[in-house]
């Protein structure tokens, strides 16, 4: 055992634990975040996914030791009470049925339309490949995700991109 020092949603916390330990146990068990789940436990599903330093990882095969750099979980992702463009976006378009896989769907999809903000259908579906949704909403995922990417666009122009086709 030995002390680990990560800095989560924006606040350091100093945990003993064997540096081994995956960073999602660390996370759930240690911090009590509830965002992230244990899914494969092989990194595959993408449920376990959280980003650092704005990169999405699988923190269920990335031992704690292993990361260096600011941790952001699906409860860091609200700023001032207001969801994340991203959020939003789910909720409009409805995309949640099990909730399962949503907490990697949509950590995957911020790291995406932060890379690219205004993806081809191909390089959207490309994005968000490797992350499993058993209940197969990926066609409203994917509006999801344009929709966000369109909030975002307006964000940062001061004007939306609305009357965009979306075609999936």
């Amino acid at each position: 055992m030995s002390n680990v020092t990560l800095k989560v949603n924006g606040e350091t916390h100093t945990i003993d634990v064997d540096p081994s330990t995956p960073l999602l146990y660390v996370l759930r068990n240690d911090l009590g975040l509830r965002g992230p789940r244990f899914g494969c436990g092989l990194g595959q599903c993408g449920a376990c996914t959280v980003l650092v330093d704005g990169a999405a990882i699988r923190s269920c095969v990335t031992p704690t030791s292993g990361v260096d750099g600011e941790i952001t979980t699906l409860e860091g992702l609200s700023a001032d009470g207001e969801l994340h463009a991203v959020q939003q976006a789910w909720i409009d378009e409805q995309v949640p049925q099990c909730g399962y896989c949503q907490n990697g769907q949509i950590m995957t999809a911020i790291a995406l339309l932060d890379r690219n903000p205004n993806p081809t259908d191909a390089e959207l579906r490309q994005g968000m490949n490797g992350v499993i949704c058993r209940c197969m909403t990926y066609y409203r995922i994917q509006a999801a995700v344009r929709r966000a990417a369109e909030a975002m666009a307006g964000d940062r122009s001061g004007s939306g991109d609305a009357g965009r086709e979306v075609n999936l």
